[in-house]
């Protein structure tokens, strides 16, 4: 058995689970509604204040599901309560963005502006030209989505510049020296 799937869930007042017959997990809060699937073998029961999962058989998929799947709805239940949220830094002399509607114009040192279509799922927003804030109730699109951002232009070694996120800490090279 997994030990991360034994583990319970212990739901929040405000937060409604409800499991199908199918396997189908929905999750409602006052963030959004989120669904998802149960793989097959696993389980779902929903007690007063918890949820539980339990895995049918005891085969190496089956208890990698069983942790893989109380992970996942524990993500759902912390995204419709409280929400997930990526911070990126943008450094390098005139490097900037901004949002534009459904778009997020980056400024990189490129010979053309960066448009980012944003997610519908996930809001954007942009501090001080410098400071991209991702929000969302889904951990996995504000995640893939700061990914994505950052994938545009990744902190380099030797001067810094670049798309990071918020803490990240780049291990800086020294350059060739000139005799």
């Amino acid at each position: 058995m997994s030990r991360i799937g034994k583990k319970e869930i212990s739901l929040p007042e405000k937060v409604k689970v409800n499991v199908a017959a199918d396997g189908a997990v929905t999750v409602e809060g006052p963030k959004g509604k989120l669904e998802w699937t149960l793989p097959k073998g696993i389980v779902a029961k929903v007690e007063e204040k918890s949820l539980a999962f339990t895995a049918e058989t005891a085969t190496r998929t089956s208890r990698a599901m069983h942790g893989l799947s109380r992970a996942l709805v524990a993500n759902m239940v912390a995204g419709v309560s409280q929400g997930f949220k990526r911070d990126l830094e943008i450094q390098g002399v005139g490097f900037k963005a901004a949002v534009q509607g459904t778009h997020l114009n980056l400024n990189i040192g490129k010979s053309h502006q960066v448009l980012f279509e944003i997610p519908k799922e996930v809001k954007v927003t942009v501090a001080d030209n410098t400071k991209i804030s991702v929000e969302g109730i889904d951990k996995q699109i504000v995640g893939q989505t700061a990914a994505n951002i950052r994938a545009f232009y990744p902190p380099e070694p030797y001067k810094g510049k670049g798309i990071r996120y918020a803490g990240e800490q780049v291990r800086r090279k020294e350059g060739k020296t000139v005799q």
